[in-house]
């Protein structure tokens, strides 16, 4: 490849990255999925594994990103929350914790248990999340605890003088199942436990989820705090590899690594981190960033989604969804666009059969631009990459490989 580029574009599905299904002749979601553009990509230039999560290392979206983006998690990681709480505007205090705030969907099971019944309360509108969050802040935020709202189902609390060293289980873990014994984790701190059970009745007792139930759909009747910590302190990518860019995505999460990261936090109207998302903007806007920056981070999450509601046909079609509206557009306005550099990449693995992510090697393909002919028969599935033996590991280090263009094994 090109020693340089004088532009890089990096395409994240989230999740896409999957076991092989019984109900897919052994295939893998990624490899079933029909994906011409990110096949050419892997065909044309370089296709290999990398190792986004340690063994050691908690499985999740904000430890796999922030090991694309060049950041060795084990010394910059201090948890989810801290990063969305940077896209949202809120600047940590010393002594400020912050927690993810997830409206979730609980419910009594036969047996009298309490269940998580869903991890997103049915996918709730932003609009009607912030509701309420709304009420949450005038009935329960204080000088101690304070509600920010998000997006969708993805909220934030901020608490002053808190702990950050609890155990907390995500929620997209425990889909279907009692919560008694997860919310243990909470009994250390009896203020925050307390809290939960204060936001049960506050959201008990709101219109809007009894509208909601009337339509049919879930009603948001809790939260579920985790990914907390204290603010994070990171150098700049500008600093490490003298490039500035945009990041571009529907969720917090991402928005917040990118703005750590000394990246500008694109906000495209209609994206939502689902299927539903406003695909054409999101590649509206890393075209034209690409016009006068030189970095281009962009995140599609309906791949994650599908893969955490157990539902296989979603994911693929989120899958296919990610390489015609969002990879193939690019690869079409790029063509004859000038030492340009695109990387496609799966964060980490979603396995159908867990919904939740996983450590595991995940595939990555990287093409220059004006994009030569094809080198090998290859695809975008984990199998395919496998058999280049091209496995960079730890990931972090795979950043430094795609600007310098150098995939050379033992680099």
């Amino acid at each position: 490849m090109n020693s340089s580029a004088a532009k890089y574009l990096i395409l994240v599905g989230d999740g896409m990255g999957d076991e092989v299904q019984k109900a897919l002749d052994g295939k893998t979601p990624l490899e079933a999925a029909k994906t011409p553009h990110m096949d050419g990509l892997a065909s044309r230039g370089i296709l290999g594994l990398t190792e986004t999560i340690a063994p050691h290392q908690e499985p999740g979206s904000d430890v796999a990103n922030m090991a694309i983006l060049g950041y060795d998690p084990d010394l910059y990681h201090t948890g989810r929350a801290p990063l969305e709480a940077a896209s949202m505007g809120v600047n940590l205090s010393a002594g400020e914790v912050a927690f993810r705030c997830n409206l979730v969907t609980v419910e009594i099971n036969p047996e009298g248990e309490l269940i998580l019944a869903d991890y997103s309360a049915g996918h709730i509108s932003s609009e009607n999340g912030r509701v309420l969050i709304a009420a949450l802040q005038r009935s329960l935020g204080n000088e101690w605890f304070h509600f920010y709202a998000g997006v969708s189902y993805r909220h934030l609390l901020v608490w002053r003088d808190g702990r950050s060293d609890l155990s907390i289980t995500p929620p997209h873990d425990v889909t279907g199942q009692p919560v008694a014994e997860y919310w243990q984790a909470y009994n250390q701190v009896p203020d925050l436990r307390s809290l939960m059970e204060s936001a049960r009745e506050v959201l008990g007792k709101e219109d809007l989820n009894r509208q909601l139930t009337a339509q049919g759909k879930r009603a948001a009747n809790a939260i579920w705090l985790w990914g907390q910590g204290i603010a994070p302190v990171m150098p700049s990518l500008n600093e490490r590899f003298g490039i500035q860019g945009v990041v571009i995505s529907a969720v917090d999460l991402l928005k917040g690594l990118g703005i750590c990261a000394g990246l500008e936090a694109l906000s495209v109207p209609g994206a939502t981190g689902y299927l539903d998302t406003n695909y054409k903007g999101k590649v509206s806007a890393a075209l034209d960033a690409l016009q006068d920056k030189d970095f281009v981070y962009l995140h599609v999450e309906a791949p994650d989604e599908a893969s955490h509601e157990g539902n296989l046909r979603l994911k693929i079609e989120a899958i296919e969804a990610f390489d015609a509206k969002v990879v193939g557009p690019i690869i079409e306005e790029c063509s004859n666009l000038p030492h340009l550099r695109i990387m496609v990449i799966t964060d980490h693995l979603t396995p159908i059969r867990t919904r939740t992510h996983a450590k595991g090697l995940v595939p990555f393909a990287v093409c220059d631009f004006p994009a030569g002919p094809v080198i090998s028969r290859r695809w975008f599935a984990e199998t395919s990459a496998a058999g280049t033996g091209l496995v960079i590991k730890p990931g972090h280090m795979l950043m430094d490989r795609f600007i310098k263009g150098d995939f050379s094994q033992g680099a």
